[in-house]
């Protein structure tokens, strides 16, 4: 069994998780309608699987809180506000409405919303839309509901009115409408015309879990069919007839612009449509993607380098080195760490550095618009829509409202569409208007483009010293982080830095669930040309890693068990010590380890969920180690489909083994040296160990679990070769330490 349902040692809290949701009236539930074929509409249609255009009557902009539409034919297409990159939101959206709605599970169909943040906002980020920060069911979860079990009461008065009998008399299940004294049975797509001229209820009453069909229980997922087939649903599939490819020569170094160019030998190339030059560098427009890449080859161009990032990563490391032995700007102070530190019996001190990090989605970046000078639609795999529709409508001189973004599936992301600066959607759009008359265009990239492209995990580094009394209990701690901010100087800013203070940078470290008393924190801001981006699971990428290490370390000064340790840390009762436990007890903690083979633990909360996991390693010869198990907790409020829980711890612990085995960028002269994933590898079939995931119980509203995974699976390594072998290896990846004990 892929996902365990388990009963930690201890979970607490019991919110039912129904609450906060939206209670719409009758005008935001608009019914269109045309005629007694078109059905009911509780929203409207976008492209979704392999669907190219919305279906005739399905017009999106006379709709308001679209999130459900049942056609004629039974189907029930449940329209996502959230872009699907290969996580399963549009199977966990889907399956909260198909509960309410006691629809078949066959008959449902996950689509794509429209870009309107007055309809289709996440609730966490505010008045726009977007996807991110594993956010997509904790804030969907009652108002998915919701409209599932409002499309059903509103089926339920029509058949009534239909069939003369009292609504309370007519059922629903499994995707039929039923009044078992009369006989009378009906499909949704039966009812859904009659349906429309029903005042929707003033409110829902939602089902207690005890009730739940599809939630809490594995459902295939509807987006693995298409997939598995081939079928054109990606941003990479879509080609409109007359649509020109595009590729676009881009600074080698950030920050560089174009000085001059001679595009003679590039329009030689058979294909090449034009050469022009953009503010994002050189576009070359073909009439297909390899001409278009044969000709940017063919470029030559002369950068101007004076505004650009000259530092290489050598340099980068010497001056943030020299900020570890600096005062920092304070993000947390408890007590007196420098005193504390002064008079502890014993002090542990650590010095980390984790790199540059590419985010190396499956499918490279690629994005069509079509602007024939008055409106502009979008083709892509949107993470953000409305920072995309800003962004394209600023670029052309238009209002926000006249560019329409098409959400695509996405093959992969780990935060790289979710982008501050829109800067693929602004490159098409500057094509778009450079180009000067109607034409679908599109922009591909190339995996070197990507590679090379920036928008990287910033590169940290951190210095830790704590210290023991004499009965090895932790008396102080001061941490000490350098790095980038990721959203300086962005519209994120205002929301995200408070007193100088990023909070992706020290997430983590500040507030961490640790009773560490004389606790304080510090971060050095820096200035660097490389533009940065969240990475899957942001700060806790590397704070995750120095908390979780540092904790071993210190236990084995102290001469403690490092799951003992960690409880005696914790709150009594906390779910962290529920998860940590479980971890520890189906792992088998505490029992003998064979010779060769070595465990060690981690613990982290992020986004909302808990997560522990235990990892067993084999240590060959010399540095030589494999991961064989990760055992993985998790506590993330209501299971919507364990088994897409699960299967997003197995692929976060993946990402964070890749980046602890041996990911990283790095710069020359301000130049990117990894090029495509010969040098910068990803995860091998055989790096990957087997992964156990048991899931906590919970009543509480769902959280993240998109990224959790990924923060925990570094240290719980890093610990067991600990274990094993008495070497601390501080430098991330792990191919990069140089030796020595902790």
């Amino acid at each position: 069994m892929r996902a365990i349902f388990s009963n930690p040692t201890h979970t607490d809290g019991s919110a039912d998780g129904t609450t906060g949701g939206f209670r719409p009236s009758r005008r935001q539930f608009l019914i269109a309608t045309g005629g007694a074929g078109l059905g009911l509409m509780i929203g409207g249609a976008l492209p979704g699987l392999g669907r190219a255009e919305a279906a005739a009557g399905e017009a999106a902009e006379n709709l308001i809180n679209p999130f459900v539409i049942i056609r004629p034919d039974d189907t029930v297409a449940v329209l996502s506000k959230h872009l699907d990159m290969g996580q399963g939101t549009a199977h966990g959206l889907t399956t909260l409405v198909a509960e309410e709605l006691d629809a078949r599970w066959e008959q449902m169909s996950p689509e794509f919303a429209p870009a309107d943040a007055s309809k289709y906002n996440n609730t966490a980020f505010g008045q726009v839309q977007g996807t991110g920060g594993s956010t997509a069911i904790a804030n969907s979860f009652t108002q998915y509901r919701e409209a599932g079990a409002m499309a059903r009461a509103m089926l339920v008065a029509a058949a009534a009115e239909a069939w003369g009998v009292p609504a309370g008399e007519v059922t629903v299940d499994d995707g039929t409408i039923a009044h078992a004294a009369s006989g009378k049975s009906a499909g949704f797509g039966a009812m859904a015309a009659a349906a429309a001229a029903m005042s929707p209820p003033s409110s829902v009453t939602l089902k207690d879990p005890s009730q739940f069909r599809y939630i809490g229980k594995a459902t295939t997922r509807l987006d693995v069919k298409p997939k598995t087939e081939g079928a054109p649903i990606f941003a990479l599939d879509h080609a409109p007839e007359g649509v020109l490819v595009a590729a676009i020569a881009r600074p080698p170094k950030f920050g560089a612009t174009v000085r001059g160019f001679d595009a003679s030998e590039a329009e030689k190339i058979n294909g090449v449509v034009r050469v022009l030059q953009i503010p994002a560098g050189i576009a070359v427009v073909a009439k297909s993607t390899w001409p278009a890449f044969k000709g940017r080859d063919a470029l030559k161009i002369d950068w101007d380098e004076s505004k650009a990032e000259t530092r290489g990563t050598k340099e980068l490391r010497a001056e943030y080195a020299a900020l570890l032995d600096q005062p920092g700007k304070v993000f947390q102070s408890d007590g007196d760490s420098e005193g504390a530190l002064a008079g502890a019996a014993r002090v542990i001190e650590g010095t980390f550095e984790f790199p540059f990090l590419a985010h190396a989605p499956m499918e490279p970046h690629d994005v069509t618009i079509h602007f024939d000078g008055e409106m502009a639609e979008v083709w892509t795999g949107s993470q953000l829509q409305t920072v995309d529709q800003m962004v394209a409508a600023g670029t052309l001189g238009i209002e926000a409202a006249q560019v329409r973004i098409n959400t695509l599936w996405a093959g992969g992301s780990f935060g790289r569409r979710a982008i501050y600066d829109s800067h693929i959607v602004g490159e098409a759009a500057q094509l778009a208007k450079a180009w000067g008359t109607p034409q679908p265009l599109k922009i591909q990239w190339s995996r070197e483009d990507d590679i090379k492209g920036g928008y990287y995990r910033p590169a940290y580094m951190h210095k830790v010293r704590a210290g023991l009394d004499t009965e090895g209990n932790i008396v102080g701690w001061h941490h000490r982080i350098v790095g980038q901010s990721i959203v300086a100087g962005t519209a994120f800013e205002p929301g995200m830095v408070h007193d100088g203070i990023d909070h992706t940078s020290v997430e983590g470290v500040a507030g961490n669930s640790y009773r560490i008393p004389n606790f304080q924190g510090e971060l050095h801001t820096v200035t660097v040309g490389v533009p940065p981006l969240w990475w899957r699971s942001v700060g806790s990428t590397h704070t995750a890693f120095v908390m979780e290490t540092m904790l071993d370390d210190l236990a084995a000064a102290a001469g403690r068990d490092p799951v003992e340790f960690r409880l005696a840390l914790l709150p009594e009762g906390s779910r962290e010590a529920g998860v940590l436990k479980l971890a520890a007890e189906k792992a088998g903690w505490g029992d003998p380890v064979p010779e060769g083979k070595a465990r060690g633990v981690a613990v982290h909360k992020s986004f909302g969920s808990y997560v522990a996991q235990v990892a067993d390693v084999t240590l060959g010869e010399g540095d030589a180690y494999k991961v064989d198990r990760i055992v993985c907790a998790v506590d993330c409020g209501v299971a919507v489909n364990p088994d897409n829980i699960a299967a997003q711890m197995e692929g976060g612990i993946g990402y964070g083994l890749g980046h602890a085995i041996r990911n990283k960028i790095t710069l020359t002269d301000g130049a990117v040296d990894q090029t495509n994933f010969d040098t910068y590898e990803p995860m091998r079939i055989d790096d990957m160990p087997f992964v156990e995931t048991h899931i906590v119980p919970s009543a509480e509203a769902p959280t993240g679990v998109g990224e959790p995974g990924t923060p925990p699976a570094a240290p719980a390594v890093s610990n067991a070769i600990f274990a094993g072998r008495g070497v601390r290896w501080r430098t991330l990846p792990f191919t990069d330490n140089r030796g020595g004990a902790a």
